[in-house]
Parts: C-alpha cells; sequence; structure tokens
C-alpha cells in the first residue's frame, strides 16, 4: 500500500480585505493595543474601519465552526480543506479562478502560512507557483541551477551531475550565462521548471505557469511530469488545461470557493467541474469600470456568446456571435484584443484577435469588438472564451481565463439525421465532388457535389 506523503487535515486561510500595514513600529504596536481594547483599527482602511471581530478570528485560529459573519470584511480563500495524497500519485487539483487552488499549493510550499488547521509533508518539495520562483534576477541561469539545488538541499557534485540535463531540456544553452532579469518569461518558465523536474524532488508542485511556455515546451514538460510519477514520485498539477489534467493525473480534487467540492478519480472529477456549469455563463458584465476585472490600463466591460438574432439558441447550423466591450484608460497604448476559444477538454481550438489602435495610438475610450462563428464550424459541445489584451503585439497587458461558456447544441443537418455526436474537435460541413469513369474510359460523366 502507498504511504502518505501529504495530509491536509482542516486546513483554512483568510485574508483581511483592504488593510494597509504599518510601517514603523509604533504603528503595528497602535494596532496591536487598539485591538486589545477591542478598538477599531487606527491605520488606515480603504472602505472604513477595521472590525474588532478580526482580532477575535485570528485570536481564537478560527475553525470551519468559527466562520466570520456574511457581512465580514475577509476574504476566506479556503475553509476546511481535508485529503491525503499518497506517493507516486498525481494528483490534478482544479477550480475556477478564486477557488483556493495557488493558496492551497502556497501553503504546502510554505510561502504562506495557513490560518488554521495542519498540513503534514513526508520529503522534499520543489515548487513551480509563478513566473520565476525561487530565482534571483541578477544572478545568471547557471547560477540560478545551484541556488535551487542548494535550497532544496543538493550537494554541489549533485547539482552537477544533473547540470548538463538540465540546460538540455530547457533549450537556453546560448543564455545560460546571462543574467535572468533579461530573460523573457518563456525562458524563466523553462529554467524553472528544467531545474525543479530534474533535481530530484520527492514532491513536485506546478501551478499554470506552464501555460506561458509554448506548445511544444509545454508537451514536453507533461511529459517529463509523468515520467517523475512513473518514478514513484509524487505530483500535485494545476491547470485549467483539462486534457492534460486526465492524461497525466490519477487523482482529482475539485475546489470550489475554497472548498473541496469533489475527489476521487481524475476524469471523473474533471467530468463533474464541466457538467455543472463551473466554467462560467454564456454573458458576463461589469457596468461600473472601477470594479471590473482589468488594471489601470484596460478593463473588460461586457463578454458574451450568443446565437444570431434569428435563433433562439445556439446550434451547428447557427453559429455564434462573440462580442467583447472594454475601455482603455490610457492613450498611446498600441492595444490589441485576443480570445481563445477552449473547448470541455481543455483544448485550444484557435486564437483570434483585433488590434483596436490607429497609427500605433489607441484612443481612451469604450470599444465593442464583434465577429462571427460560422454554422458548421463548431462540434456540439461546452467551450468556454478567455480573453486577453495585449500591447505592441508582444505585452500582455490583462488576460481572464473562461470569461464566459456557451454550449453548442447538435442538429440532423446533414448528418443524416443522425442525432449523434460526431467525433473530432470541429465539425465542418463540407462541399465534396465525385466523378465516376466509365470502365470503357469512353467517357466522364460531369461532377457530381454531395455535401457531408
Amino acid at each position: 500500500m502507498s504511504s502518505v506523503v501529504i495530509q491536509i487535515d482542516h486546513l483554512s486561510k483568510h485574508y483581511r480585505l483592504g488593510v494597509i500595514g504599518g510601517k514603523r513600529l509604533v504603528d503595528d504596536v497602535s494596532r496591536c493595543w487598539a485591538r486589545l481594547r477591542g478598538h477599531d483599527d487606527p491605520l488606515s482602511k480603504v472602505g472604513g474601519a477595521v472590525r474588532s471581530q478580526w482580532s477575535e478570528n485570528i485570536a481564537s485560529n478560527a475553525t470551519s465552526t468559527d466562520r466570520p459573519a456574511p457581512n465580514s470584511e475577509m476574504l476566506w480563500a479556503l475553509r476546511d480543506v481535508c485529503f491525503e495524497v499518497n506517493q507516486g500519485e498525481t494528483l490534478g487539483i482544479i477550480g475556477r479562478n478564486g477557488a483556493g487552488k495557488s493558496t492551497l499549493l502556497k501553503i504546502l510550499s510554505r510561502v504562506t502560512a495557513p490560518t488554521s488547521g495542519e498540513v503534514r509533508v513526508k520529503g522534499r518539495i520543489a515548487s513551480l507557483l509563478e513566473v520565476g520562483t525561487g530565482f534571483h534576477p541578477e544572478l545568471t541561469g547557471r547560477e540560478n541551477i545551484f541556488l535551487n539545488g542548494a535550497i532544496l538541499g543538493m550537494t554541489k557534485s549533485e547539482i552537477r551531475m544533473k547540470f548538463d540535463e538540465i540546460v538540455a531540456f530547457s533549450e537556453v544553452e546560448n543564455f545560460i550565462d546571462t543574467p535572468v532579469k533579461r530573460y523573457s518569461s518563456g525562458m524563466t518558465v523553462r529554467l524553472a521548471f528544467a531545474v525543479a523536474a530534474h533535481l530530484d524532488p520527492e514532491i513536485l508542485i506546478v501551478d499554470e505557469v506552464l501555460a506561458v511556455g509554448d506548445a511544444a515546451f509545454q508537451k514536453k514538460c507533461l511529459g517529463k511530469m509523468g515520467d517523475v510519477a512513473r518514478g514513484g514520485r509524487t505530483v500535485l498539477f494545476v491547470s485549467h488545461n483539462m486534457a492534460a489534467v486526465k492524461t497525466l493525473c490519477t487523482k482529482g480534487v475539485l475546489l470550489k470557493d475554497g472548498a473541496v467540492w469533489q475527489i476521487g478519480d481524475a476524469a471523473a472529477v474533471v467530468g463533474i467541474y464541466l457538467q455543472a456549469g463551473m466554467v462560467g455563463e454564456h454573458e458576463c458584465s461589469w457596468p461600473d469600470p472601477a470594479s471590473a476585472p482589468g488594471n489601470q490600463s484596460v478593463r473588460l466591460l461586457r463578454a458574451c456568446v450568443r446565437p444570431p438574432d434569428s435563433a433562439p439558441v445556439i446550434t451547428i447550423d447557427t453559429g455564434a456571435i462573440i462580442q467583447v466591450d472594454f475601455h482603455c484608460a490610457e492613450p498611446g497604448l498600441n492595444l490589441d484584443c485576443t480570445i481563445y476559444l477552449v473547448n470541455q477538454e481543455g483544448i485550444l481550438l484557435f486564437e483570434s484577435g483585433c488590434d483596436v489602435s490607429t497609427s500605433e495610438d489607441s484612443k481612451v475610450g469604450t470599444y465593442q469588438l464583434s465577429s462571427v462563428l460560422p454554422p458548421h464550424f463548431l462540434n456540439a459541445g461546452r467551450y468556454s472564451l478567455n480573453v486577453l489584451f495585449g500591447q505592441n503585439q508582444k505585452f500582455v497587458l490583462f488576460k481572464l481565463d473562461e470569461v464566459v461558456a456557451f454550449e453548442v447544441e447538435n442538429t440532423a443537418t446533414g448528418r443524416g439525421h443522425n442525432m449523434a455526436v460526431s467525433p473530432g474537435i470541429v465539425r465542418p460541413l463540407l462541399n465534396w465532388q465525385y466523378r465516376h469513369f466509365s470502365d470503357s474510359r469512353n467517357g466522364v460523366n460531369r461532377p457530381t457535389t454531395a455535401i457531408r
């Protein structure tokens, strides 16, 4: 029987919203004294006074049965999470944005501490949570390999044995003696993953950071994680790519609002996630630009995928209309908007976008982009839409995954009234021509068109 290498008991984590920490010791002493007396926080806070209930919850090390009131200015990123991971298992952690996936991995990696609960880990952990995790930007790639190895407890001789293999896997041989601060995000991820996967950790933790790399490198990384798992080591993998989770992982955990919603076989958990419609709705809008997702440069106001005006629902025959509304707050951004269409297995079907700048100068104001998905293009099934805003066709300003989701219903047109879902990602209705040649070769019949 496999031994337990990670045991999580009643793990909870909360964040206090809007609190600005003191820059001086006297500020922290004043805050502590106010809490002891049950008074409001004397330091400034965005949106009002800090409630004394916070101090009570923190002092009591709140558990799952001692939750703040609904109007409390507190965010519970994790709520009473309990599960175990056995040695050699590959665990996929899935859920919508904000479900608590990254917070869980940060606690396991000892980046942050839990509010309550307990985590017991047996073995050495290597984590890849963000681009450049554990890398010093002023050091070269070579120096960072040795630095990360030392952090993991490896000796210099052990790192030297793996050095050539790490560099070859990362494909940054020509830049290995260049400071990491001059690497692109993709190059940084290549080297970071190569170090994390090759320095023999007992537990490998990988967040969605692999999405930064190109498709070939992602495939390479998934293969390496499979090799790590088959070697008896444990892998924790967070991804929105459901196909990768089903292929790579043996076990799945579905998080919703910081709590464990489902746990079990990876394929079954992914199916529950997709069937429950937890990847969004067909339309999302934010009327107030100040609260809309984005940053100081651009904010997403509305995104929707709808059937044409004469159709009640989206079907294979109707096609669909994609619309994205956003607000540009800075002039001269050379702004572009790109959408990514992903199917229910997490496979990217295509990307398409539009440059909204004129003479390399985007104007301040609200924009509305729209396009048409033609009929007989998508197969029946569920799809989600990711939206990305970029600058100069190379820098990412803001990206939001799973903004909206929509269903394409099946129809009988062009399939001999067969209502079963056809195999394949797309379902085109192509015009085929055929010619019949007589056996005597005395003539050729006229071309005939058939549609299937």
